[in-house]
């Protein structure tokens, strides 16, 4: 079954979709609340129960978050029930998670539901499973290279989360909240999911695509400067500082921060921070309602026609045609 056959499934229900969410040893607290939050939030914006969640554990005890705080747990899950939506959470030491009786109940619990998502590190489980294979997927960064030895038949993407037929993962806490903000946008439509994150005060969530910083960064993260420098850079998305400037606050020479960069990323500088801003204007082309003379301005161009002619010889369309492209899905 593909996304679109499972998400038309789901939507069609006259019922409460039904969400199971496997919280297991390791899990973090805030990509468990990140999954299950807007799920509420969407609840309170309908005033009816469109999601009935609940997190269940494999033996019914609740299991110690990364935290070392106990996770309580609904129930112990059975893999054999057909499920709507089947969430599995890992976290610290999913690598390590290999016992053949776990894989198994993972595999059969996927079997059993329409929609499955791998949260943070439930990746790792969904791919021991066999069920990646041939697949796209995310994962956290820090776990990139040794998931992509482990898995070579998953093709592993450096993005925020994946969405890729029946399988939905997600690379951390933050990215599970975006994730889940834009399926209650595909389920409930966009306006709803915006309504969702902002009542969270969450007004840009990040695309599927967006990289993660530190996957783009790759060894960069041993760098502080060249970390400070990006830093810099995405905060300053709306008034662009000189690469010069930049350089001055991160105490290299423009020669020097131009040959980190172009070492350790493959870009000059110039060309990674028009990349955050165009990938921040994207956002705000398809996910708000502003006009491109704002977006512009948000994201440093001088005018509207600045911004189109950038956007289209980066995406290759213009941002009226993103944003036409993405009302229509």
């Amino acid at each position: 079954m593909t996304q679109n056959k499972a998400l038309a499934v789901i939507t069609a229900l006259d019922r409460p979709i039904q969400v199971d969410i496997l919280a297991l040893p390791g899990s973090s607290l805030l990509s468990l609340s990140s999954l299950a939050e807007p799920l509420r939030a969407a609840n309170r914006q309908t005033g009816r129960m469109v999601f009935d969640w609940r997190f269940v554990s494999l033996d019914g005890q609740a299991p110690l978050t990364s935290s070392g705080i106990a996770w309580p747990v609904s129930a112990g899950h059975d893999p054999s029930r057909r499920m709507d939506v089947f969430a599995v959470v890992a976290g610290f030491g999913a690598a390590r998670l290999t016992d053949r009786k776990l894989i198994a109940h993972v595999y059969r619990a996927a079997r059993n539901a329409s929609l499955v998502l791998g949260i943070e590190s439930g990746a790792w489980l969904l791919a021991r499973a066999g069920l990646l294979d041939e697949h796209c997927a995310a994962t956290h960064w820090e776990d990139f290279e040794d998931f992509a030895s482990a898995f070579p038949h998953v093709d592993l993407r450096p993005d925020r989360y994946v969405m890729d037929g029946r399988f939905i993962t997600t690379s951390g806490a933050s990215p599970t909240f975006d994730m889940a903000v834009d399926l209650i946008g595909r389920i409930l439509g966009r306006p709803l999911a915006l309504d969702v994150a902002s009542s969270f005060v969450h007004d840009q969530p990040r695309a599927a695509g967006d990289p993660q910083v530190n996957a783009m960064l790759g060894d960069a993260r041993h760098d502080p400067r060249l970390v400070r420098a990006v830093r810099i850079m995405e905060t300053h998305l709306d008034a662009p500082l000189s690469i010069a400037a930049i350089a001055k606050r991160v105490s290299m020479s423009t020669r020097g921060l131009e040959q980190l960069f172009t070492r350790q990323i493959g870009q000059t500088p110039g060309a990674y921070f028009l990349s955050l801003r165009l990938a921040a204007a994207r956002r705000l082309v398809d996910d708000t309602r502003l006009s491109m003379t704002d977006i512009a301005s948000r994201t440093g161009f001088s005018s509207q026609p600045a911004l189109s002619r950038a956007f289209r010889l980066h995406y290759g369309l213009p941002p009226s045609d993103s944003r036409r492209a993405r009302l229509g899905s």
